[in-house]
C-alpha cells in the first residue's frame, strides 16, 4: 500500500538569470511523491507526523502526512532534536513539519562531519540520561529545565544556531507568520516589511516609510 505524503526535503533557493542574490527568496515547496515504509528505511532513521487539521497548511498542502528521511541520526535522535528545538524557539501553533526542517539540516550536518554527529548524539545521549529512558517522554515543565540547563554548550549551540535560519528562512514559516518575503523584494517592500498587524493595538503611523533607493 503506497501513501502520498509530503517529503521535507532540501530547500532550493531561486535564482534571478543565473545569478545569486543575497536576499533570492525560497522556491516553492516540492511536490509530493509517493513513498512506501521499506523505501524510507534506506536511511538510518525517518520521522513520520502529521499536519494538525487546525494548521494553515491543512487546507493548503494535498496532504496531512510528511516524513523526512535521515542520512546521519536515527529515529529517536531526530525526534528528541525536534523537540529541542521546540523549546529553543516555542510556538504553540507551528507545526512540527516545520521544525522538522531544523532536523533536516541537523542531519546533512551529522552526516558531513563525524564530530558533529557525536556532538549531537552525545546531547541527545544527555537529555535520554535525565529521563532514565527516553527524553521525549519527559513532562513538558521538566524539558523546559533539561533544555535551559544545557545553555551555552556545544550541543545548544549548534541547535540553536541551525534552527534561527532553518526554521524562520522557509515559505511555511512566512506562510505561518504572514511574511511576505517569499514573493521576492516585492512582497518584503510592499506586502509586509513594515506592517505591525501581529501587534494587537499598533500605533497608525508606527510602522514606516517604504525605504527607496534615493
Amino acid at each position: 500500500m503506497r501513501d502520498t505524503i509530503i517529503p521535507i526535503v532540501a530547500q532550493r533557493r531561486a535564482h534571478d538569470g543565473g545569478h545569486h542574490h543575497e536576499h533570492d527568496g525560497i522556491a516553492a515547496a516540492p511536490p509530493t511523491i509517493a513513498l512506501t515504509r521499506r523505501e524510507f528505511l534506506r536511511g538510518t532513521g525517518v520521522l513520520v507526523g502529521t499536519i494538525a487539521a487546525t494548521s494553515i497548511f491543512a487546507s493548503l498542502a494535498p496532504s496531512r502526512v510528511w516524513a523526512l528521511e535521515m542520512q546521519g541520526l536515527d529515529t529517536h535522535q531526530g525526534e528528541v532534536l525536534l523537540q529541542v528545538t521546540r523549546q529553543i524557539y516555542p510556538h504553540a501553533t507551528l507545526d512540527d513539519a516545520v521544525y522538522a526542517l531544523v532536523v533536516k539540516d541537523l542531519d546533512a550536518k551529522a552526516k558531513a562531519d563525524p564530530a558533529v554527529r557525536q556532538q549531537l548524539a552525545d546531547g541527545v545521549a544527555q537529555l535520554d540520561a535525565k529521563a532514565r529512558s527516553d527524553w521525549t517522554k519527559r513532562g513538558a515543565n521538566d524539558k523546559a529545565q533539561d533544555v535551559a540547563a544545557l545553555a551555552g554548550t556545544p550541543f545548544f549551540n549548534t541547535v540553536r544556531s541551525t534552527a534561527v535560519v532553518s526554521l524562520y528562512s522557509n515559505p511555511m514559516a512566512y506562510e505561518h507568520f504572514g511574511y511576505g518575503a517569499s514573493k521576492g523584494d516585492d512582497g518584503y517592500l510592499h506586502q509586509g516589511f513594515n506592517s505591525l498587524s501581529w501587534l494587537p493595538d499598533p500605533p497608525a503611523g508606527a510602522s514606516g516609510p517604504i525605504p527607496t533607493d534615493s
